[in-house]
């Protein structure tokens, strides 16, 4: 997956650069002067994956049939339930952790104990509120804003 992300950082990285090479002349109608390849600087890996990931892939809009939301579109109470779950709490409400249970069925079909509820903070809720982030035991993340009327995978960057 990084090698996928290094080449498509090097071919936006060179269409950037040939790009600024184009406009570098007022209306592009000067003549252009040939430019050695020593002149040229290359970027090394280390250089581009130090680089902020602000050139990233486009997010795929569905995963196994559910729409997708990313982890920058999350509400900042999600994200900070997702510091949670990956810390392994401690959680604010008792029910944080416990097994979900699909009643719904709108998750893929998975043993009891798979799927494991945490509820996200709604500011405006004296209680847990309807927001819940899901996770799968292979990974997966699900959020929901509808007390489990739908669900979106979370996407991340990696």
């Amino acid at each position: 997956m990084r090698r996928i992300f290094f080449i498509l950082r090097l071919t936006v990285l060179c269409l950037i650069v040939s790009s600024a090479a184009s406009c570098a002349t007022p209306l592009g109608n000067a003549p252009r002067t040939p430019v050695a390849d020593s002149q040229l600087e290359i970027p090394t890996q280390a250089a581009l994956l130090a680089t902020p990931r602000a050139i990233t892939p486009p997010r795929p809009a569905r995963v196994n049939g559910f729409k997708t939301i990313a982890l920058a579109e999350l509400p900042l109470q999600a994200r900070a339930t997702l510091q949670l779950i990956e810390r392994g709490g401690p959680f604010p409400y008792r029910q944080d952790g416990q097994i979900f249970q699909n009643r719904e069925g709108l998750l893929p079909k998975k043993d009891r104990g798979y799927y494991h509820e945490y509820t996200v903070k709604t500011p405006s809720e004296e209680d847990r509120g309807a927001r819940r982030i899901v996770t799968g035991a292979q990974g997966e993340l699900y959020y929901t804003d509808d007390h489990y009327g739908s669900f979106k995978v979370i996407v991340t960057d990696e």
